[in-house]
């Protein structure tokens, strides 16, 4: 299974995304986090020390200038199918887990024609997995990755919202643009939820019920800035995080 996740900055996507990471752990599976953020946190989420030891994708110009070239003529690059190494020689292990990290994009030719883009949509076109094997994707804010069809390879889009205009209105275009790429599956995730209010207004703003409703944990705060990993705290959140694995898993 591959699960991508986005919404408007701020609303909490990477918080959510590391709970995934740990509840679907725990349950045996074999799980992979990408982090696709341009300014990527994943790593102090998850708890993970040695950060150093994991270069991002997009600072291996070699690698890149090797896989993936530009048509002549075109603005688009073309990318060789091998990308298999990438798997163990771009990648951390910590408690069960594994994180690769694409890292802030900075080329001139920026949008679709970026070869870091390029190398991490073959990489998930490419990848066939088991059924324990779970790649979870940190996508960054907004809706430019979409246009440049990166998650196209993903079995499910899960949209991160919470209870104000601005975020409904990113959330609506990222469903539409998800919709208009042929994404299979996706859904929407309540976070920031203080009452009962909150939950109306989105479901009627949005047409449909979220997938699981998060609160506003000040617990999670805390750990954030204790830099404490998410997993040491998942026992204060309630029982969202098993409602949205179990709802992913019935897809």
């Amino acid at each position: 299974m591959k699960i991508a996740i986005s919404g408007k900055g701020g609303v909490g996507k990477t918080t959510v995304m590391a709970l995934l990471a740990d509840k679907f752990q725990k349950q045996g599976k074999d799980v992979l986090v990408i982090d696709a953020d341009p300014s990527p946190h994943m790593a102090e989420t998850l708890g993970i020390d040695n950060i150093d030891e994991l270069k991002p994708i997009a600072e291996m110009t070699q690698m890149l200038s090797e896989r993936a070239e530009k048509t002549p003529g075109s603005p688009f690059y073309q990318i060789n199918p091998k990308v298999d190494d990438l798997m163990d020689k771009y990648m951390i292990k910590h408690k069960g887990l594994r994180l690769m990290v694409l890292g802030a994009i900075q080329t001139a030719e920026g949008g679709c024609a970026c070869p870091e883009n390029t190398v991490l949509k073959r990489l998930l076109t490419k990848l066939l997995l088991s059924p324990s094997q779970v790649v979870l994707l940190d996508m960054e804010a907004g809706v430019e990755h979409l246009g440049r069809g990166t998650i196209a390879g993903v079995d499910h889009l899960l949209i991160v919202v919470i209870p104000t205009n601005s975020s409904v209105r990113t959330a609506l275009k990222i469903q539409k643009l998800a919709s208009d790429s042929g994404i299979p599956k996706i859904s929407f995730v309540g976070n920031l939820i203080q009452d009962e209010e909150d939950k109306v207004f989105l479901i009627e703003a949005l047409g449909e019920k979220p997938a699981a409703f998060f609160s506003s944990y000040s617990a999670i705060r805390k750990a954030e800035r204790k830099n404490q990993p998410i997993a040491d705290i998942i026992d204060q959140l309630g029982d969202a995080p098993d409602l949205l694995i179990n709802y992913l898993m019935a897809q």
